[in-house]
């Protein structure tokens, strides 16, 4: 009889070893699975970690609705109240030039002289015709005395009474005459000295000492006032009409005016509208308007380019981003925005300007976290860090 104890326990033993060697497997794997996850874990935070040390520092403010005025702009020319050009009423040999060029001169004050000799003797002369008139006068009174009293005493006849008369009278208008020509002479004696008919500042001057001048002459020279001083700037009609359909009285005094120059900085005196031409300009479709600006330190100058912005009464809530922020391109102005931890561009259109913030109309809804620091390095889509900007940039 064969026994099959022995048989049996070495299968027993071998089942055994199998089952061990598999749980050993599947430690092995779950402790393989394990540090695989570890490494990933840390291969994510190493990136993560990274990527934060790449992310450009960047310094944001916040896009905010603020309360703004309404305002137009538009192109203007500085204009003075008044402008001579100071003209020779007389010819002669310009004898003196009295006053230094862009000085500030006073009416009155004298410019020019002429020579005076020839219109001095045609007064003397003037004066000498006169004075024989002046005789001649007295001897025709005389005469019509005596034929008139002779004709009341019946020694005279009419005929040498009315000779008498006709003769007073041609006499009365020879001298009549003579005063009007000695009068003549005395102004154009006074055209020999050329004055300023204005307060104002006065131009260089076109022609020198020892030149002919005279009524054709042209300008000798040009005096501007200079406070206060005007700006015309046309219009255009849609922007008039704008105005008459929002249902707004056109009243000029609640119109506030500023100007700016063409370096950009802004003049330091509001004006104030004071016309509105009542016709259009057909070659061009526009309105004049002209605005007056006080002028007491002179810096404003007859003939120069300037912005004009108009401002309203009533104030519109209005999104302000500091100019700083403002990149132009090709297809127009964007400015770049801090959204996730990364850098996004927004396209905006532009309204007026506020001192050092501009009008966005369209493009930011608030809220944007836009930026205005370290724009060098930034590229949309870039990571980057943002942090509030330096106080100044926030404010207007």
């Amino acid at each position: 009889m064969i026994s099959y104890s022995g048989y049996f326990g070495s299968s027993r033993r071998r089942a055994g070893d199998s089952s061990k060697a598999r749980v050993a497997s599947r430690r092995v794997m779950a402790l393989s699975l394990c540090v695989a996850g570890s490494i990933a874990a840390f291969g994510r935070t190493e990136l993560l970690a990274q990527e934060a040390a790449q992310a450009i520092p960047v310094g944001t403010i916040v896009a905010e609705r603020r309360p703004v005025e309404k305002t137009l702009e538009f192109v203007g020319r500085v204009e003075a109240v008044n402008r001579v050009e100071v003209r020779a009423r007389v010819t002669g040999f310009l004898e003196a030039m009295r006053f230094k060029e862009g000085d500030v001169v006073k009416a009155g004050a004298p410019l020019y002289s002429i020579e005076r000799g020839l219109f001095e003797a045609n007064v003397q002369q003037a004066e000498g015709a006169v004075a024989r008139s002046e005789a001649s006068k007295a001897l025709t009174a005389i005469q019509y005395q005596r034929a008139a009293d002779l004709f009341e005493k019946q020694s005279g006849t009419a005929v040498a009474r009315d000779q008498a008369a006709a003769a007073d009278k041609q006499a009365q208008g020879a001298l009549l005459t003579d005063q009007a020509n000695l009068k003549t002479a005395q102004i154009n004696l006074s055209y020999t000295d050329i004055r300023s008919p204005i307060d104002g500042k006065v131009g260089r001057t076109n022609l020198t000492m020892g030149n002919v001048v005279g009524p054709d002459s042209g300008p000798l020279t040009v005096i501007v006032s200079q406070d206060p001083m005007y700006v015309l700037f046309p219009v255009s009609q849609r922007d008039f009409l704008k105005v008459q359909q929002s249902g707004q009285a056109l009243e000029l005094k609640q119109i506030k005016a500023n100007l700016k120059f063409s370096d950009g900085s802004t003049y330091d005196q509001v004006g104030q509208l004071n016309f509105v031409n009542v016709t259009v300009d057909r070659a061009t479709d526009t309105i004049l308007v002209r605005g007056s600006f006080p002028n007491p330190k002179a810096g404003l100058v007859d003939g120069q380019l300037v912005r004009v912005s108009l401002q309203g009464d009533k104030p519109e809530e209005k999104i302000l981003v500091p100019q700083a922020a403002l990149i132009a391109d090709q297809q127009g102005v964007y400015v770049f925005v801090a959204q996730d931890g990364k850098a996004a561009v927004r396209r905006v259109k532009l309204g007026g300007e506020q001192g050092a913030f501009t009008v966005v109309e369209s493009g930011l809804s608030g809220g944007e976290l836009v930026i205005v620091e370290g724009l060098q390095a930034v590229r949309p889509g870039v990571p980057v860090r943002a942090t509030p900007a330096a106080a100044g940039l926030g404010r207007s």
